[in-house]
């Protein structure tokens, strides 16, 4: 597992790196080209000029990278093809690549989207642009194709974006600037969208908005031995904050309420489905949890007492996750090592709860209503990131996340 400390070694390497590229702006290219370029302090980078379109053979971007045994990449591109974008982004990501950004060369429209593939994301405050055109509009199109085209693009982006960890919500302040503008984000908004993460601290003279996220599994660098230094030439250190075990106890349940996939639920007359159903309750009927016999609750809902399966029920104890949401569960596990080493290991923003029955189940790390969460599923499984059983569920039987703080 990478440590902390390379993680901050190199964080506040290529942060230097920021301070030290001075290419020129130049007039990006109609097609996509590529030049290696090294600092003076031996890190490699690949600069990515041009627009993106559709006929782009980024074999050459392979080839370059090879090539040139390039670490980073950065682009001087105003945008282009959506999907040729992603395509990058998500070769980036394959490639286990960081993306760095400078104000003097610019990433605008669609080339935010080739950004985002970065394992270790940093940029300088107002050096990402984006807008509607990054997105949507295709003045081919009638009205009702240009509706059905924008409506699916959206989807695949939304998706897109969830892969690669950013919040979808910046898609959201992208469409609200038509084609002819451009809105550069600010140091905070990269960080609030998760489009950079803060993963170390610039050093002083640097600007305190350039932001990183951990890079990937990778062993850290030999350095050579330092000579000894006498007594008290040291600072003290403080020991490095340890994330605390997480908690496997399963709490008692009370309360809770119906939710079901249908709406509803039965209540039946024993801890069996072949019992006679009593009555049936819609979803959000609240209820007093009265035992747990395994894998029914007893459970008393209005006036009527009897049984209910523990996936009818969201109990108000576990706190998982707000009632009426659900989660995109892509994995689950019998034991917590797994577990954990399933979800640091992923380049998607997932995270574990405990289940009531003791596994472990793996989901993306937040929840989203139904009808987004079977639309998220589908997208992901078409595009390969997630497994095909993967599911889209309540969450009921989640009784707590634990893990991963420290991702």
């Amino acid at each position: 597992m990478l440590s902390l400390r390379w993680a901050k070694y190199k964080g506040a390497a290529w942060v230097a790196v920021l301070g030290l590229l001075t290419l020129s702006a130049n007039t990006a290219l109609a097609a996509l080209s590529y030049t290696a370029q090294v600092t003076d302090n031996g890190l490699r980078y690949l600069v990515v000029n041009g627009e993106f379109e559709t006929t782009d053979d980024l074999s050459k971007f392979v080839a370059s990278i090879q090539i040139s045994n390039t670490q980073a990449v950065t682009f001087n591109s105003p945008g282009g093809s959506v999907v040729k974008a992603m395509e990058l982004g998500r070769l980036i990501r394959s490639l286990r690549l960081d993306t760095i950004q400078i104000r003097n060369m610019e990433c605008a429209s669609a080339c935010s989207l080739a950004f985002m593939g970065g394992i270790l994301r940093l940029a300088q405050p107002g050096s990402i642009g984006v807008h509607k055109s990054s997105f949507s509009e295709d003045p081919t199109l009638n009205v009702a194709d240009a509706v059905s085209a924008i409506q699916q693009m959206t989807a695949i982006v939304i998706a897109y974006m969830t892969e690669m960890g950013v919040d979808p919500a910046l898609l959201q302040l992208a469409l609200t600037y038509n084609s002819d503008d451009i809105r550069y984000l600010s140091g905070s908004e990269m960080e609030k969208y998760h489009l950079t993460m803060t993963g170390t601290q610039p050093s002083a003279g640097q600007d305190p908005q350039r932001a990183s996220m951990p890079p990937p599994n990778i062993s850290p660098p030999v350095l050579p031995p330092t000579a000894p230094q006498p007594p008290g030439a040291q600072a003290s250190l403080p020991p490095p904050a340890v994330e605390p075990p997480p908690s496997f106890t399963i709490p008692t349940a009370k309360n809770g309420r119906v939710q079901n996939y249908n709406g509803q639920a039965p209540l039946k007359a024993a801890p069996s489905s072949a019992s006679r159903t009593l009555v049936t309750f819609m979803n959000g009927s609240p209820l007093t949890i009265l035992d747990d016999t395994g894998k029914w609750f007893h459970v008393k809902v209005g006036n009527r007492v009897g049984y209910m399966f523990h996936s009818w029920v969201w109990v108000a104890e576990y706190g998982a996750g707000p009632y009426g949401t659900q989660f995109v569960q892509v994995k689950s596990f019998d034991n917590y090592a797994q577990t954990e080493q399933y979800v640091r290991g992923s380049p998607l923003p997932l995270t574990a709860f405990l289940a009531s029955n003791g596994w472990f189940a793996i989901t993306l790390d937040r929840t989203f209503d139904p009808d987004g969460a079977e639309a998220l599923l589908t997208k992901l499984k078409a595009s390969g990131s997630i497994p095909d059983d993967a599911i889209a569920t309540w969450g009921n039987a989640f009784v707590r996340r634990v893990c991963c703080t420290g991702r």
